[in-house]
């Protein structure tokens, strides 16, 4: 059992004071049998009213309303969680989808025909050539090497380019300049998988790994395919790696642009406002 501790903080600052709208969060990790929050400490100012409710993907949903003008929004979360060891390779699947193609059960196709339609339908033509080049259409074949195959391909052909800029780029604009920021890869690993008929969706969270201990930490984005007798499994392309305890999920979603971290609006000064994000995940000793 791991213990980590995750710090993140995101603060606007404006010119003058301006009335902040209401702002949902998605930021306290999802509890499960393989991840556990020890404790919580959330400070948020100016002066405001929070709840918590669950979304339709079961997310910790926080809905905060503001009660004062301010010239500053300052969000911090501080979680310590146990995270339990697990081997990632050693899964079980139902025999029929051990190899790909296959058919969903018909008592499961009702929940997943929402995670196998693809967001961006305008760019199925170019996901459709990409994974003809990779040979991933053509006669039948292992399915989890199908996805290795899949992870191992984004991993390897693209150029890793952090963006600050909201939203995510369309698979056709990262299949067109080979680049693309963690959401932006793990987006196309999704919509390939929907092209091939495999329910996948978006994971938003945190990584812990070596960098994040010397301070560089950032919020994270890979992708989880439905995968019968295991249930979701995680596919990291930015690392090529399939996903375990350094891989800690916020929010799930079947859309992509659907779960950022923090997302809100304010009344005021047609201003953009100075955005800091600090994000911190240390592992703590037992």
């Amino acid at each position: 059992m791991k213990r980590i501790k995750i710090k993140h903080l995101t603060e606007y600052v404006f010119s003058s004071p301006v009335t902040l709208q209401q702002h949902r969060l998605l930021i306290r990790p999802r509890e499960g049998h393989d991840l556990r929050i020890e404790s919580s400490i959330l400070n948020i100012s100016p002066a405001y009213q929070i709840r918590w409710s669950r979304d339709v993907f079961d997310n910790s949903l926080a809905t905060v309303n503001f009660s004062q003008a301010s010239d500053k929004l300052t969000i911090a979360s501080e979680v310590v969680i146990q995270h339990y060891e697990e081997a990632p390779l050693d899964f079980w699947m139902e025999s029929y989808a051990v190899n790909y193609p296959f058919s969903y059960a018909e008592a499961e196709w009702a929940d997943l025909a929402a995670f196998q339609r693809p967001v961006f339908v305008q760019d199925e033509p170019q996901v459709n050539q990409w994974l003809q080049q990779l040979g991933l259409l053509n006669g039948q074949r292992n399915t989890f090497e199908l996805l290795t195959t899949l992870n191992q391909a984004i991993y390897t052909q693209f150029r890793y380019q952090a963006r600050e800029a909201a939203g995510v780029q369309t698979p056709a604009t990262t299949l067109q300049y080979g680049s693309g920021s963690c959401r932006d890869y793990a987006t196309l690993f999704i919509e390939a998988c929907r092209k091939m008929g495999l329910a996948s969706r978006f994971v938003s969270g945190y990584l812990h790994a070596p960098a994040t201990e010397a301070g560089n930490a950032t919020t994270h984005a890979w992708a989880e395919v439905y995968l019968p007798g295991t249930g979701w499994k995680g596919f990291d392309p930015t690392s090529g790696l399939v996903t375990g305890t350094h891989h800690i999920a916020v929010a799930v979603s079947r859309n992509p642009e659907a779960v950022p971290p923090v997302a809100g609006s304010f009344i005021g000064p047609n201003v953009k406002p100075i955005l800091r994000v600090d994000v911190q995940v240390n592992l703590l000793t037992a």
